[in-house]
């Protein structure tokens, strides 16, 4: 608490209190901003805030992204979709999961065992991210793109090795492009 104090009087410059901390400690204070200077650490860029979605997207497509909703089970074009390529979220075309990283889950919905820029567990360079979904009765995890945030689908920790997650994500709110064979 009486570092808390001591950095609070420090940025106020007015009074000085003596902390057994050393100098150096003191000196890593960030300024304090309001919040429209804040800027995210997760997301790159607003620029799709303004977009008009449902003039963009089909009304499935916007259904399912921009209001959040799931498509049914086993009727996703890319549910047995077995051809090699880069899946990108359907509203900005960002890439987002590996044919690669593809399998069947029985579950209905294209799986998947981690996203694309993943490496060991690790989404920092992946273009999803989590957040907590309490809309299906009990705790869930959803997926969203990190550019646009259109809700992909959710992610399980019952998956294969070596990641053990599961992502299922709506087939609708993906678009899919084949590698380019040489």
């Amino acid at each position: 608490m009486a570092r808390m104090v001591s950095r609070f009087c420090q940025l106020l410059g007015e009074v000085s209190i003596k902390s057994p901390l050393p100098l150096r400690s003191l000196v890593l204070i960030r300024p304090l901003r309001t919040s429209s200077e804040l800027r995210s650490l997760t997301r790159y860029d607003k620029s799709w805030a303004n977009t008009d979605w449902k003039k963009k997207l089909t009304p499935e497509q916007y259904t399912v992204t921009r209001e959040r909703r799931t498509e049914e089970p086993f009727t996703g074009i890319y549910l047995n979709h077995s051809e090699e390529g880069m899946y990108h979220c359907v509203c900005c075309d960002t890439p987002l999961f590996s044919s690669k990283s593809k399998f069947d889950s029985g579950a209905g919905w294209p799986s998947f065992t981690e996203a694309h820029g993943t490496w060991e567990r690790d989404e920092g360079h992946a273009n999803i991210l989590r957040r907590a979904d309490n809309s299906l009765g009990s705790t869930a995890t959803e997926v969203i793109c990190k550019q646009c945030d259109a809700h992909l689908g959710h992610v399980f920790e019952d998956g294969p090795e070596p990641s053990g997650q599961r992502f299922c994500i709506n087939s609708i709110a993906l678009s899919f492009k084949p590698s380019v064979k040489e």
